[in-house]
């Protein structure tokens, strides 16, 4: 695997329980590659994106992730494949009895962080990193929609991941906080870090062009943009 890849996979077959959702998955995707990956509802994003964290057993065919092998990976060895990524939700997952600040010591003292000056310090980067600096004092429901995306994404990188997946994370977003979003994960990739974003949103695929993967009719595709934006998966 060349110095720069993070993510590849070769023929694998993805699976969504027992169903055969995509056959023959090959990709590559190296560090600081921001990736769109389409497709209508059921096709296999999700599923893929649960298969690159071990949410899902790889059954067959190769795949490496930031280093560890998905068919050989044993139980006991997925946190340490899961500290290697952030995960964005698209419907945030924050606890709503606590503050932003409070929101990610919490993960960083679950993640082993001891020190308490090191916690301090490492959530005012990642705040800043969002352009939160000063919101740490703030409980969820004070914040806006993208604040509280900004936040999840903020706790996404808390671990210095080198994947960052964001799973919709604009779903939930007026247009312009969802361009702000994707201009801030577009951003975080240019810093050395690989980021796929599952997204419906082909208003934000056709202004902010990227690589784009798509899954249809059981095959993951690398198509063009013309070709991503397929107004008949608007429905999906």
């Amino acid at each position: 695997m060349p110095l720069d890849t993070i993510i590849e996979f070769k023929d694998c077959p993805i699976f969504q329980k027992d169903n055969l959702v995509l056959s023959h998955v090959t990709f590559v995707i190296n560090k600081s590659e921001f990736v769109y990956l389409i497709g209508k509802v059921g096709s296999g994003k999700t599923s893929l994106i649960k298969t690159i964290n071990a949410q899902i057993p790889l059954k067959d065919g190769e795949a490496i992730v930031a280093g560890f092998n998905l068919k050989e990976l044993k139980i006991k060895d997925v946190p340490y494949l899961r500290r290697k990524m952030g995960i964005v939700f698209q419907d945030f997952q924050l606890l709503t009895d606590r503050n932003v600040h409070e929101n990610l010591a919490f993960v960083l003292k679950a993640t082993g962080w001891k020190n308490k000056k090191e916690i301090e310090n490492r959530i005012s980067e990642v705040l800043e990193r969002v352009g939160l600096g000063f919101k740490g004092y703030k409980m969820p429901h004070q914040l806006s929609g993208g604040e509280q995306q900004r936040v999840v994404i903020a706790r996404a990188l808390l671990n210095d991941p080198e994947i960052l997946l964001a799973d919709e994370p604009t779903g939930n977003l007026d247009p312009e906080t969802s361009e702000d979003i994707i201009l801030t994960l577009m951003d975080i990739s240019k810093q050395g870090r690989a980021v796929i974003m599952a997204t419906h949103n082909y208003t934000l695929l056709k202004k902010f062009v990227a690589r784009t993967l798509k899954c249809e009719n059981g095959r993951l595709l690398e198509v063009n943009q013309e070709q991503a934006i397929d107004f008949d998966m608007m429905d999906g």
